[in-house]
């Protein structure tokens, strides 16, 4: 079977059509992955103090890709491979989960996590220029590249001047690393596209597994795993929740979203993600809401409404 032509279990094919606006239900998988992804970076924080980079990232793709496998034989969902189809997963394995992986990963054992997250929500903005260079359908628009910038302003102001003092200094490496991931992430939004037509479950499951694949030699022969002490309860149960939640369901989420709405509107998690992270906290751990962070919520709300561009268009009907 081609690589142009794959088939769905149900032998129906999704159209190669071009990215739909965020309608309602778009919106409320954008938050839930935005929840699941604010997860990762506590999980990543725990599990690095312990598990080197290389092995926590092969770690939590090849967790990731095993209970993906569980579900995809569970639910009936399987994929034809070809030589054409298995090396474009294996490029996006590398673009989307080695590359940016690896960076956060090695980071983190220099920067705060907030910290990252301020980086991290660079993400929207190298999506957009990526786009803009390569896709046809997703060309920018002014209330686009407002919205972005918005967004990422709101970022800013959420975490206050305290972390954004932090920027450069003796740990501009990492924070150079992290920011390289964001750029990696936007070329494999863009590159992601053409998995458009097979099924989330499927796409997210031959990326993570091609991932694995890759990373588990590297792994091995740089930070032999083995010669490790055992592990706390704490980091087994950390890693276990950054494979299986925020990696494997996540990447499902992801790979909806982006088939649906584009490149540019799935690389709008990162500006959510700070967000939810912050009201996790509130909501559950009993922190206190500062007026900088409900001004940066209100800033990143009118990035997005921007983006989404219907309450621009209807201020216009009304005023006409």
């Amino acid at each position: 079977m081609s690589a142009s032509e794959p088939a769905t279990p149900s032998g129906l094919a999704r159209p190669a059509t071009g990215p739909v606006p965020m309608a309602t239900g778009d919106w409320g998988a954008l938050v839930l992955l935005s929840l699941i992804w604010g997860g990762s970076f506590f999980f990543g924080k725990v599990a690095v103090q312990e598990i080197p980079p290389l092995t926590m990232v092969f770690g939590r793709v090849a967790i990731g890709a095993c209970a993906l496998f569980v579900i995809a034989r569970m639910s009936g969902v399987s994929i034809r491979l070809d030589r054409t189809l298995a090396g474009e997963f294996l490029f996006m394995s590398v673009i989307a989960n080695i590359i940016p992986f690896g960076l956060i990963a090695w980071s983190q054992q220099h920067i705060p996590s907030g910290l990252s997250s301020i980086l991290n929500a660079a993400t929207p903005l190298f999506t957009v220029l990526v786009a803009q260079t390569f896709t046809r359908d997703e060309k920018f628009t002014a209330g686009k590249l407002t919205g972005v910038l918005l967004g990422f302003a709101g970022v800013a102001l959420m975490m206050g001047p305290a972390l954004l003092g932090q920027i450069g200094g003796h740990h501009l490496p990492a924070q150079l690393a992290a920011i390289g991931a964001t750029v990696s992430y936007g070329f494999a939004a863009v590159y992601g596209r053409r998995f458009r037509r097979l099924p989330s479950l499927a796409v997210a499951l031959l990326q993570l597994a091609a991932s694995s694949v890759l990373l588990a030699p590297i792994a091995l022969a740089i930070d032999r795993p083995w010669q490790l002490p055992a592990l706390s309860p704490h980091v087994i149960g950390a890693l276990l929740g950054l494979g299986v939640l925020s990696t494997g369901i996540a990447y499902i989420l992801f790979f909806r979203i982006l088939s649906r709405n584009g490149a540019t509107n799935i690389s709008l998690v990162t500006f959510l993600v700070p967000v939810s992270a912050i009201l996790l906290g509130a909501l559950f751990l009993g922190e206190a809401l500062e007026p900088r962070e409900l001004a940066g919520f209100l800033v990143i709300a009118l990035g997005l409404a921007a983006i989404d561009g219907r309450p621009a268009r209807w201020i216009g009907r009304m005023a006409r």
